[in-house]
């Protein structure tokens, strides 16, 4: 029996409501906005990017869309996340899930794979779908529905296309430098409960300062600042790259070469994967997994 299908289909029956709230009532709100909210350039602004004016309002409108989705359901994922090894042990559903051929890494493993990657996933793929609609509805009101017929379409699909697939590779990249902080959180509230999180965040900080106090270098604090930093940068912004657009001539050179920007970008983020603070960051995960699995197990046999 493969155990990833029936694991993947419990988070879609739990969670599937609240995932549709997420995305329904934002994108309603944005919608309600767009057609009826009070939106304003700088002077001289639209006079200076002129023709491309519908263009670049597109490329914004599905930018913003599709980051505003991701963080959206990105940090409700983690904090779901942070819950699951508690969870059969809350609800007493590992009894359940003991009786089937499954093993305790996959029952950890696939769960965390859909909240942290597949969920983040799709939420970047509905808002790069949900922006090019409201993108319409805004360029059809400031400069008419035929000028979003008339946008240079090719050039746009392909600079969407880059944005979300820049998005798309980066966010595993980012799952893996966050992961020693959501498998600590992890076995913090596995551990302790619902206390698990002020717990680990007054550990994390007493450690900071005994650090500080012991080896005149606070190792700890900086080192989970710094994975945060690097996970930001997997997403976007890893390479020293920039937009800038003085005309209409320039603003559809720059939108030409967004997808170059973007393979750029990506080859940053994948260069500073080969650093110690990765290296470290893996071994905690590993560590903090493993921990969770034996938690688990243990559990387990207090369940029999």
């Amino acid at each position: 029996m493969n155990p990833i299908y029936p694991l993947m289909q419990r988070e879609w029956l739990q969670h599937r409501f609240a995932w549709a709230l997420l995305a329904l009532v934002p994108l309603a709100l944005a919608l309600v906005l767009v057609s009826f909210g009070q939106i304003e350039f700088d002077d001289g602004e639209a006079d200076r990017i002129g023709t491309a004016l519908p263009a670049v309002m597109t490329l914004v409108a599905v930018a913003v869309c599709t980051v505003s989705a991701f963080v959206v359901f990105w940090v409700t994922s983690v904090i779901i996340a942070t819950g699951l090894a508690r969870r059969d042990h809350g609800d007493r559903s590992i009894e359940f899930w003991l009786s089937l051929p499954v093993g305790h890494v996959p029952s950890l493993a696939v769960p965390m794979l859909v909240h942290l990657v597949l969920v983040p996933a799709a939420a970047l793929a509905l808002g790069l779908l949900a922006g090019h609609g409201l993108a319409m509805v805004l360029v059809a009101r400031f400069a008419g529905l035929s000028a979003w017929f008339g946008l240079p379409w090719a050039d746009l699909f392909a600079a969407t296309l880059a944005l979300g697939l820049r998005l798309l590779a980066g966010l595993p990249l980012a799952t893996l430098w966050l992961a020693p902080v959501i498998l600590m959180a992890m076995l913090a509230r596995a551990w302790i409960g619902r206390w698990g999180l002020p717990v680990l965040g007054l550990v994390l900080g007493l450690g900071g300062l005994l650090a500080d106090r012991a080896l005149g270098q606070p190792l700890l604090l900086p080192w989970l600042g710094h994975l945060i930093q690097q996970a930001v940068q997997a997403m976007a912004g890893a390479g020293e790259v920039s937009f800038t657009a003085r005309g209409a001539d320039e603003a559809l050179a720059a939108l030409r070469g967004l997808p170059g920007l973007a393979l750029q970008d990506l080859g940053a983020a994948l260069g500073a994967l080969l650093s110690p603070a990765m290296t470290a960051g893996l071994a905690v995960s590993a560590v903090c997994f493993a921990l969770l699995v034996d938690w688990r197990q243990r559990g387990s046999k207090a369940a029999d």
